[in-house]
């Protein structure tokens, strides 16, 4: 298992890789996730796409009205940290304080910042956003240079009194109609037994990369030792089962046998995760053509929670195989479950999801 600061060097360095409509489900509002009252609901009043869905997520999860914070903002993707702090920060800080330690989850949507010009991603940012300097420092790689998540490896539940930071995640995907049936998949997930698919690239076996791609073989023993169906492959030919999956784990168009037909053929069940190792994966949320594979065609085509990266994260940032399944499958939420399983914060991860998901939950 990686679960320290040390171990972070066997991958440091690595790239990832060069940068190169669905209908919305009517989900029913069951009992109220205890849960609820611990996320806090970022809207941006100048996108009606973010109220849409912000308004959405509030009705369906039934957060109490006193965990929306709304502010005005950019509607474009990408901004500027000084924006960001100019529009955002001050009274985003004066609301989480004003909530006393009430806060883990900090749910996001589209027509909210997502990256900002210098790679970082607002998401990140807002995670360690109330995180002393003090703190922010001792927690810095000195070869990596980034912070390395104390929560990492981690079997236990999460607070931010406990940890410092906020798990954040976002509701996004190309449509308004995408966004909300990532909520409506939370509420009807399952504890379904798999399969789970482990996608293997034969490009991706040297060096750093294979180093990652070795952690397939733990996660997946975990997995079967517990009875759950795990499906892999060691072929060139990506891994496109004909029946929707629970969980997913490849390489993208970053795999030697990526098809674009077959990347766009892979379907999910309610609840299903996914992690793809690719280095801007999570660059946009909006109709594009060229570059690497996005996850927002995961998002239309069914998957509940998937992480993705807004610039180049290298390759120590990637999820961990090993930790993020097993947590999940353990009852953990998907917030949970994804930072248990990625050893950066406050850089480029960007999480799409309901972060108070959880279909194992106990």
């Amino acid at each position: 298992m990686v679960s320290s600061v040390a171990a972070l060097a066997v991958l440091a360095g690595g790239f990832v890789g060069c940068a190169g409509p669905s209908a919305t489900a009517t989900a029913a509002i069951g009992p109220k996730d205890p849960l609820a009252d611990r996320v806090l609901v970022v809207i941006n009043d100048n996108s009606q796409e973010s109220i849409e869905i912000g308004q959405y997520y509030v009705q369906k999860r039934q957060i109490p009205s006193v965990n929306v914070f709304r502010v005005k903002t950019t509607t474009l993707e990408q901004s500027t940290v000084n924006e960001f702090n100019d529009d955002v920060a001050p009274t985003l800080r004066q609301k989480l304080s004003a909530m006393a330690g009430k806060i883990d989850y900090v749910v996001l949507t589209k027509g909210f910042p997502l990256k900002f010009r210098d790679g970082r991603g607002v998401d990140a940012y807002i995670s360690v956003l109330e995180m002393s300097t003090e703190t922010k420092n001792q927690l810095r790689n000195i070869q990596t240079q980034q912070m390395v998540s104390p929560y990492l490896g981690k079997d236990e539940k999460f607070s931010r009194q406990a940890y410092g930071f906020y798990l954040v995640t976002r509701l996004d995907g190309y449509t308004v109609s995408d966004a909300k049936a990532l909520v409506d998949r939370s509420l009807s997930a399952k504890p379904d037994r798999g399969p789970f698919v482990f996608d293997e690239a034969t490009n991706r076996r040297k060096e750093g990369h294979g180093k990652l791609q070795a952690q397939y073989a733990p996660a997946m023993e975990s997995l079967r030792a517990r009875g759950f169906s795990v499906l892999t492959d060691t072929e060139k030919s990506m891994l496109v089962p004909k029946d929707p999956v629970m969980g997913y784990m490849g390489w993208g168009s970053n795999d030697s046998g990526f098809n674009v037909d077959d990347y766009h053929r892979l379907r999910f069940k309610p609840g299903a995760i996914a992690e793809t190792f690719v280095s801007t994966g999570g660059r946009t949320f909006q109709p594009t053509t060229g570059g690497q594979s996005l996850i927002a065609d995961l998002v239309s085509q069914g998957v509940t929670g998937v992480k993705g990266y807004v610039s180049e994260p290298y390759l120590f940032s990637m999820a961990r195989p090993e930790v993020l399944f097993d947590r999940y499958t353990k009852g953990y939420t998907l917030a949970e479950s994804y930072y248990m399983a990625s050893p950066i914060l406050g850089s480029r991860d960007v999480i799409i999801g309901d972060p108070i998901c959880r279909p194992y939950r106990k």
